[in-house]
């Protein structure tokens, strides 16, 4: 499921759109592998006859729970967990029936940190913090693909939209020195 572009505004755009790392999919495999092998091996091994069809069939509805409940379901999760970067705010969007989305402009974040145990940092994943002004605090994104990269990126955004949205040394000089020649203030952009 594609990330809906209508939930951006004008001059915005996206500079990152990640699901969580692939390692996630890992177990949903493996039940799947799994219950396929079991249901061929009660079809192979299990006698003809009444007994064993009925075997097969309580073998094969079970792995057919299993399949969806671990096989089928996480990945739903997987698919509609996004982690939007763009050039105003980081969008954090889950859920398969219903859709929780939380919206982190880059003008609130105080603070990122990315955390990696040795497993994720050979797979090349990790969890990363943000902390924002609010009432909500941090936002934990877990399993960021490429979390040092992309903790590299969320820092260059939010000092990009700093800078665009602040003025500079000289510009405020030039303000003041304006406002003391009883100039009239103009627009710096």
């Amino acid at each position: 499921m594609a990330f809906p572009e209508d939930v951006l505004t004008e001059d915005e755009h996206v500079v990152l759109h990640l699901h969580p790392h692939w390692k996630a999919l890992i177990r949903p495999v493996l039940v799947l592998v799994l219950t396929v092998a079991a249901v061929v091996a009660g079809w192979v091994l299990l006698p003809d006859g009444d007994g064993g069809t009925i075997a097969l069939y309580a073998i094969a509805g079970l792995g057919l729970v299993l399949a969806l409940w671990w096989g089928l379901w996480p990945f739903l999760v997987w698919r509609t967990t996004h982690y939007l970067f763009t050039n105003e705010r980081v969008l954090l969007q889950e859920g398969v029936f219903s859709r929780n989305r939380r919206d982190l402009p880059l003008t609130r974040i105080n603070d990122h940190a990315m955390h990696q145990k040795f497993v994720e940092r050979m797979l090349g994943c990790g969890t990363l913090t943000i902390e924002s002004a609010g009432e909500r605090g941090q936002s934990v994104l877990a399993d960021v693909p490429h979390v040092d990269r992309v903790q590299t990126k969320l820092y260059e955004l939010v000092e990009a939209h700093h800078d665009k949205h602040s003025l500079g040394d000289g510009e405020m000089r030039e303000i003041l020195a304006d406002m003391a020649e009883g100039k009239p203030l103009r627009d710096p952009s």
